[in-house]
């Protein structure tokens, strides 16, 4: 056994059974982003993305989406699936591609934002657990309960005290809501310093992504090895058997929606339950029944016409 097998067991048997130290954190090696890649898979196995590629695929497993939610729907299922990782890593972009085609009533989106006086004082989980899905529903959290372990640990917006206490609460926490039927999924969306510049770039040049670049982000970018740090101290310990993190390499945003989307529904087996083409019934008859004078209405100004009928107007 190397050397650096004995440090890496030695680090493994500080923590306890549930993935937690004893009461000291334990030190973790801190893993740069470039490394944090996904599974490989053989080249023949993988499939080059050219824009009309991504738009047929990205069709096709939006299918398998519909297909994957009458499942939960006529199960019963409840599902939760995190979404964490860097500012601008593409978390908003993969849940909108995985939101367009499916019911907000079956799968909706929770994202929270900072926590009331109210809720500061509760446990820490509770305005999580208001958010969990009943039986045939898919929960979307972009950024989770693990603010804690990421920017309240870095940017000291909780105690040393509390950060512990999440890190030792954390792995039982899912676990338990796994017990409880729920289907928990996690992933970080790992993007490396030279794509996140590019992308705060970006917004920053178009006036309609502006709004997305914080204060909160530009610090972030200041305490790029702090957070890298952090990140690798959560891994250690919430990185659990029934729960782990999956990794989506997301330097490359339309290979990176493609994949979360394909393996989000490799993890919950399904079948197709797709109803039948419907039959629409016979419009029912008018039987005297007259319109109101149209001058009666408010309309909306027509400002934008159809092309077709701009020309008539012209000649």
């Amino acid at each position: 056994m190397s050397k650096k097998d004995k440090k890496e067991k030695k680090a493994k048997k500080k923590h306890s059974s549930n993935g937690s130290s004893d009461q000291e954190m334990v030190e973790v090696k801190t893993i740069s982003e470039d490394q944090q890649v996904a599974s490989r898979i053989p080249p023949e196995g993988q499939i080059p993305i050219k824009k009309k590629t991504y738009e047929n695929e990205l069709a096709r497993l939006q299918l398998e989406l519909v297909k994957l939610q009458e499942w939960i729907r006529t199960k019963k299922l409840k599902v939760v699936v995190i979404f964490e990782g860097r500012d601008a890593a593409g978390k908003g972009g993969v849940i909108k591609r995985i939101t367009e085609s499916l019911n907000p009533r079956i799968c909706r989106v929770v994202a929270l934002g900072t926590p009331t006086e109210k809720e500061k004082t509760q446990w820490y989980f509770q305005r999580y657990v208001a958010q969990l899905p009943a039986g045939g529903e898919m929960v979307l959290f972009d950024r989770s309960w693990y603010n804690r372990a990421n920017v309240e640990r870095v940017m000291g917006f909780c105690t040393e005290e509390e950060y512990r206490e999440f890190l030792r609460s954390v792995p039982e926490f899912e676990r338990m809501l796994i017990r409880s039927g729920i289907t928990l999924i996690k992933y970080w969306f790992s993007v490396s310093d030279r794509e996140q510049e590019l992308r705060f770039q970006a917004r920053i040049k178009d006036p309609t992504k502006r709004w997305k670049l914080s204060p909160m982000d530009l610090e972030s970018r200041a305490r790029w090895v702090e957070y890298s740090k952090a990140k690798d101290e959560m891994f250690a310990h919430t990185d659990i058997k029934q729960a782990p993190w999956n990794v989506v390499n997301a330097d490359d945003k339309k290979c990176a929606r493609l994949n979360c989307i394909h393996h989000l529904l490799t993890m919950i087996p399904y079948k197709d339950l797709t109803p039948e083409p419907i039959n629409l019934p016979p419009r029912q008859a008018e039987a005297g029944y007259v319109r109101p004078p149209i001058t009666d209405q408010t309309f909306v100004p027509e400002i934008y016409v159809p092309q077709a009928q701009a020309e008539e107007v012209k000649d």
